[in-house]
């Protein structure tokens, strides 16, 4: 088997060498740099060659590596290849180790078009081109073929020790696959046909929305197909993106089971288990081991020499039986299965003195199956997706708990520019002694002042205690983007002067301005500016928001460039609004798998006598604190209530401790800690008894297991709609523009699908039984019937 390497990736590999610095300097986002190539090339001759496609082999015995990449352009006439690179700020500020790198690359580059087009010698040319400025600044060497081939073998062979062990691993990998069986025993009811799904859709390079009721096991029957699958279908890695922390230990307990060896029958020895690489990447607080530091040498003793240390680093690693003294070209194999865990991965960072946020960043590149985040693949600037598109990789997406991504991916392209962070940009430390950065945050507050009064002047009065709000049907204001643009450019050439200046209220201004200008040069159907004003607030007291909406056209592309996607949850119905707002592509596939549960597992009973509106909030809190008290009279045990805000909760757990004084129960609260949803869960056992006061769509909601008597019952207070106010009122507004189903995308959809989440915490395994209520006449509505599951067979009461 051949190893086929980037030129990018071969180069990072061999070629990076002292600190990781990672000091706050502005960088180009990849619009810019995509437009600053552009430029480059439009300046060029007519004979000039963009992207020129490139390929070679290196042999040195029976040795054998394929490195391929694109050169950014060539100039026959002049016989220069050039690599471009984009920046900000001042050049004589670039690290030497990212020149080297640079020239590493290029030098790869010109060695393969030598071969390919049989020239003798060569310019090779680094052009940096200033975005600010447009100037371009272009280093040449001039470089005989034989020297660039000298230059292309080092790095070859530096590189190709580790080839040859990740060609050994996936060889190992690969044959264990095609031999892996499913690890529980027999599937469970359901678990089968969603094996099949989404083995089916890998094979055919598809997308897969896929509906499988709570508790049939989804997570063991979305990673074993393509598990099985990865062989045929050539997949390099498999990404399995959760929304909450939970899901994502659900995914590595699932892994870790299925790549144990399986128990030997009758004494005869232990079968190998399964090589495959797991790596869980976390937040970056939760892995620093110096908080308050800066990512760099001269502030971080982790970052000091980050890339000398890395190779021994990575090879400990990934082999848990190299020595402290391992390189990167040692080519010992693990036989088992290794898990990368936050434990594992931090235990080989600190034994080799790096930093193990960042080890686990470059571990990416050689795991075979990554845990993580949903932004880590899906936002603006995802790292793997990134890797992915740099490396040409073949890649399985798997989203978990699929709903949450419609919410998740409209955050991740929305942006605000919220008073407080200007108000104390201004007063920083870097503005009361710069005197131009001063000027730029002034200018930007008047025009701020400015928007503000003209709004006032053209909107109605808002009701007494309600913020004004104004949507912006001309886009975002344009003198304040004029402000802002020229502002956020001043800060990015101070930034790119004074690297080593940390002023934090100064950045978080400037991140947030670069969000919003990045938004809003994106700003299309797909999202809202408003701006809104608390009652009250003085003209510059706005937040003026670019909301997306429809997260759909930024998510397409992501699962568009996946081999094969999957995206799962027990509640996504209905499907084509799902499609609509995640970017499904055309001929995606969607099944939904039956419930394995019976009607007489769950009554289900509606309480259309009470009303949870807005107006009947104060009046429904006796009668719904009867109700449960009767439920748990009737049949003790662990219950959660589930209402729409802190407030409702509060409004009926305190009527509940007035009426039914020796009922146990206890409240979830606002900005709850880890620890704290730990207690509180842990007061759901098999022998007590007690109600859980929960707010619908909150941490206990979805994402928890408490089978068998931790949990016998539930109660929804509410069908979770969202509150009616001037935003979603023009995000009905919107969607009823796009898709003809305002009301339905904005409120009911979001609303039922929370309803369902909760109350499929009550029933997890076959031999379950319980109780849910819903509490509000409107479930009684056909058009609400329409969108509980189907095995209810719910009872007015």
């Amino acid at each position: 088997m051949t190893y086929t390497v980037a030129v990018r990736e071969l180069c990072e590999f061999t070629a990076k060498a002292g600190d990781l610095d990672l000091r706050f300097t502005p960088a180009p986002t990849a619009l810019e740099g995509m437009a600053g190539h552009a430029v480059v090339a439009g300046r060029r001759g007519a004979g000039y060659e963009r992207e020129v496609t490139l390929a070679g082999d290196w042999r040195e015995g029976l040795r054998h590596l394929r490195v391929r990449g694109r050169a950014d352009g060539f100039d026959p006439a002049a016989g220069r290849l050039e690599e471009v690179k984009t920046f900000k700020g001042r050049l004589d500020r670039q690290p030497a180790s990212h020149r080297a790198l640079h020239w590493a690359q290029a030098k790869v580059y010109g060695w393969l078009l030598c071969e390919a087009r049989e020239l003798a010698a060569i310019d090779v040319a680094l052009v940096y081109f200033d975005i600010g400025s447009q100037q371009e600044t272009v280093l040449t060497e001039h470089c005989s073929a034989e020297a660039l081939r000298a230059h292309f073998d080092t790095q070859c062979r530096r590189f190709v020790a580790w080839a040859e062990q990740e060609v050994a691993h996936r060889a190992a990998r690969d044959a264990a696959l095609a031999a892996l069986a499913f690890p529980f025993g027999a599937f469970r009811t359901g678990q089968r046909p969603l094996a099949e799904a989404v083995y089916r859709a890998a094979t055919a390079g598809r997308c897969l929305l896929a509906q499988a009721p709570t508790g049939i096991g989804k997570t063991a029957g979305t990673l074993f197909p393509l598990l099985k699958a990865a062989p045929g279908e050539q997949l390099d890695k498999i990404f399995f993106l959760a929304a909450k922390t939970s899901g994502r230990q659900v995914a590595l307990d699932a892994l870790a089971r299925m790549a144990a060896p399986p128990a030997p029958p009758g004494g005869s020895s232990a079968a190998p288990a399964l090589p495959l690489r797991v790596l869980e990447l976390v937040a970056r607080e939760k892995a620093c081991e110096h908080p308050g530091q800066a990512c760099h040498g001269d502030a971080c003793p982790l970052a000091r020499g980050f890339y000398d240390r890395l190779p021994a680093a990575r090879a400990a690693a990934l082999d848990p039986l190299a020595s402290s003294t391992s390189t990167s070209t040692s080519t010992s194999t693990s036989t088992g299965p290794l898990a990368l865990d936050q434990a594992h991965v931090r235990e080989a960072a600190l034994a080799h003195g790096v930093c193990p946020y960042y080890l686990s960043q470059e571990l990416a590149r050689w795991a075979d199956v990554v845990v993580g985040d949903y932004h880590y693949y899906f936002d603006l600037g995802a790292m793997l997706h990134g890797l992915a598109q740099a490396n040409q990789w073949r890649v399985a997406v798997l989203v978990d708990e699929a709903h949450n991504l419609v919410e998740r991916g409209r955050r991740m392209y929305t942006a605000e520019l919220l008073p407080g962070t200007l108000h104390d940009a201004r007063r920083s430390a870097t503005a009361a002694t710069v005197p131009a950065v001063k000027k730029a945050l002034d200018r930007i507050r008047r025009a701020w002042v400015a928007l503000d009064k003209a709004v006032e002047a053209e909107s109605l009065a808002p009701p007494a205690g309600a913020s004004s709000y104004v949507v912006r049907e001309d886009g975002f204001p344009p003198k304040l983007l004029m402000a802002v643009q020229q502002g956020s450019s001043l800060l990015g050439e101070h930034f790119a002067e004074h690297p080593e200046q940390a002023d934090g209220a100064l950045q978080a201004f400037y991140l947030e301005a670069l969000q919003t200008l990045r938004m809003a040069e994106l700003l299309g159907t797909h999202s809202l500016v408003d701006v809104q004003r608390p009652r009250g607030a003085a003209p510059g007291g706005s937040t003026i928001c670019v909301r997306n909406i429809v997260p759909a056209p930024f998510l397409a592309p992501r699962l568009a460039a996946a081999r094969t996607a999957t995206l799962f949850s027990a509640t996504l119905a209905p499907t084509r609004y799902y499609a609509d707002l995640l970017g499904l592509p055309e001929g995606h596939a969607a099944t939904e798998v039956a419930s394995p549960f019976a009607a007489t597992q769950l009554q289900v009973r509606v309480a259309r006598h009470i009303s949870t509106r807005w107006a009947h909030r104060a009046a429904s809190a006796a009668p719904i604190a009867d109700l449960m008290a009767r439920q748990f009279t009737e049949r003790p045990g662990n219950y959660l209530a589930f209402f729409s805000s802190y407030d409702y909760l509060a409004q009926v757990a305190e009527a509940f401790a007035r009426r039914h004084t020796a009922l146990p129960h206890w409240c979830q609260s606002r900005r709850m800690q880890e620890a704290e949803q730990r207690a509180f869960l842990a007061r759901f056992t098999e022998d007590s008894e007690g109600i859980g006061f929960a707010v619908l769509g909150g941490a206990f909601a979805e994402g928890i297991d408490l089978p068998g008597r931790r949990l016998i019952g539930a109660f929804l207070s509410t069908l979770g709609l969202p509150q009616i106010n001037p935003v979603n009122e023009q995000i009905r507004a919107r969607m009823e523009q796009l898709f003809g189903a305002g009301y339905d995308y904005t409120y009911l959809y979001p609303g039922l699908q929370k309803v369902v989440q909760a109350a499929g915490r009550v029933i997890r395994t076959p031999s379950d039984e319980g109780v849910v209520h819903l509490i509000d006449d409107r479930f009684a509505r056909a058009e609400v019937r329409r969108l509980l599951p189907g095995w209810w067979a719910p009872q007015h009461s």
